[in-house]
């Protein structure tokens, strides 16, 4: 069975930071990529990283990019997300979700989903 547990979400005020991190368990991690994605109240759900575990390569939402770094740990099959300078437009819910092989940044396509961890960025 294929899990994925999102955890280190919290409040925090505007110029923070925080690390989000996205255990994996189920499959093999060195054949998916892990895409984080963040839904505000009332908009879309929309991509802000991913890392594929098949080739390393990785993607960033353009107003995130110089704010976030994603990376991986292969012994304890988790990949984090750290976010600093966070501003209040940050504020979501973050998700993990796995799709095989390669970044693909497209939510219907994803193959399985964690259960979101809040953060909330104040002013």
């Amino acid at each position: 069975e294929v899990q994925l547990v999102e955890s280190g979400g919290n409040l925090v005020q505007a110029g923070g930071s925080l690390r989000l991190s996205c255990a994996v368990s189920g499959f093999t991690f060195d054949t998916y990529a892990i895409e984080w994605f963040r839904q505000a109240p009332g908009k879309e759900r929309e991509g802000v990283s991913c890392i594929s575990n098949t080739d390393g390569s990785q993607y960033y939402l353009d107003s995130v990019k110089d704010r976030v770094t994603i990376s991986r740990d292969n012994a304890k099959n988790t990949v984090y997300l750290q976010m600093n300078n966070l501003k209040p437009e940050d504020t979501a819910v973050y998700y993990c979700a796995v799709v095989p092989y390669f970044c693909i940044n497209n939510a219907q396509a994803m193959q399985d989903w964690g259960q979101g961890t809040q953060v909330t960025v104040s002013s």
